[in-house]
């Protein structure tokens, strides 16, 4: 199947299914003598495992990492990196019922369309799940950002049409949803519960900020930083768009309140505003790199739809089992190592990190 590496120099191939024996993902060109332990990578696939809360689903999975190659005595080796999830609580037969239908929302219809089979257990290659290993992954990227000081966060900016009014970094993980607002943490909650007593799901915004990042990252014209930087969070299954800066917004401006200014400051050319996200012309500013994502809706809800089969039947169905009624608490994590392989595989190319 194609479509399962990322990058050119920093690459990336994930595998596995969500009801196989385990997803994973190798990593080549990881930088040598990186230290690194199956607990730095852990630090992050909690952030993204499923039942962390009552708002998100129950399957119950430790995600514990098990690296199989490419570092040795504590370090990398430069070698390629092995990473293997296992599955440990799938429940296929909640999927049985489905296995002819094409459930809506999800990618039943398209990828039995394209290759004239499908692992109907949770969706298989296109569940959610294999963004595990892409968060696997992530984590060795921003252990080699941080060599260079250069960090990513995401949190969680809206729920429905509930905004988050003040972002404070600091709070992010300290509730359930992933919100840098308390007060508005605590009405986003409340909003999932709701939707979910009623059988349905609700999406929201993930926005991520890139702090750290030097002037002159990104290549002209089809290569331009932001293209690749949307293309990266675009291959999150969930997602549905994305914008920089002032993004749609920009389109109800005038150009003298669009143009970020120049000045210098401390000898150090900088901007007053940042309407155009850290990034001109495809080439990062120096900036903090801003950026937002639509995420959709859970597709799985309890509430009874109708559907087709693959002989073309009309049927009527009902979803049941253990889904999240919002993806945004868990999508930042995924976000957030998305932005950070891009990153590193464009500092590879161009030389700032050196393999």
């Amino acid at each position: 199947m194609p479509g399962n590496s990322f990058g050119q120099v920093f690459r990336v191939m994930t595998f596995g299914e969500s009801h196989g024996p385990a997803i994973g993902a190798v990593v080549d060109g990881v930088i040598p003598l990186l230290p690194l332990s199956a607990a730095d990578i852990q630090v992050e696939l909690d952030r993204r495992r499923p039942g962390q809360s009552n708002i998100t689903t129950q399957r119950k999975e430790s995600d514990t990492v098990e690296i199989l190659s490419g570092v040795f005595e504590g370090k990398t080796t430069g070698a390629p990196i092995a990473l293997l999830i296992r599955n440990e609580d799938a429940k296929s037969k909640d999927y049985e019922k489905f296995k002819d239908a094409f459930r809506p929302g999800h990618a039943d219809f398209t990828y039995d369309a394209k290759f004239g089979i499908r692992d109907w257990r949770g969706g298989g290659r296109s569940s959610g799940r294999e963004t595990a290993a892409r968060v696997a992954v992530g984590a060795i990227a921003k252990k080699i950002l941080l060599e260079k000081n250069i960090k990513v966060i995401a949190y969680t900016l809206a729920v429905g049409d509930i905004y988050a009014k003040k972002i404070d970094l600091s709070i992010i993980e300290s509730n359930a949803v992933r919100c840098p607002d308390a007060g508005q943490a605590e009405a986003m909650i409340q909003k999932i519960q709701e939707v979910r007593k009623n059988g349905d799901s609700i999406g929201g915004i993930v926005e991520a900020v890139v702090r750290g990042c030097p002037p002159g990252l990104g290549d002209p014209v089809f290569d331009k930083l932001n293209a690749k930087l949307a293309a990266a969070v675009m291959s999150i299954g969930t997602i549905r768009g994305v914008e920089f800066g002032s993004g749609f917004a920009s389109a109800k401006m005038n150009g003298s309140e669009s143009n970020d200014v120049f000045f210098v400051q401390d000898g150090q050319i900088k901007t007053k505003t940042n309407h155009a996200g850290g990034i001109l012309g495809g080439i990062s500013t120096g900036a903090d790199i801003v950026l937002r994502v639509a995420v959709k809706p859970p597709s799985s809800i309890s509430i009874k739809q109708q559907t087709v089969t693959k002989a073309k039947e009309n049927v009527e169905i009902q979803v049941t089992g253990r889904h999240d009624p919002c993806i945004c608490p868990r999508v930042v994590p995924v976000v957030e190592a998305m932005v950070a392989m891009t990153l590193v595989d464009c500092l590879m190319l161009q030389g700032i990190i050196k393999r």
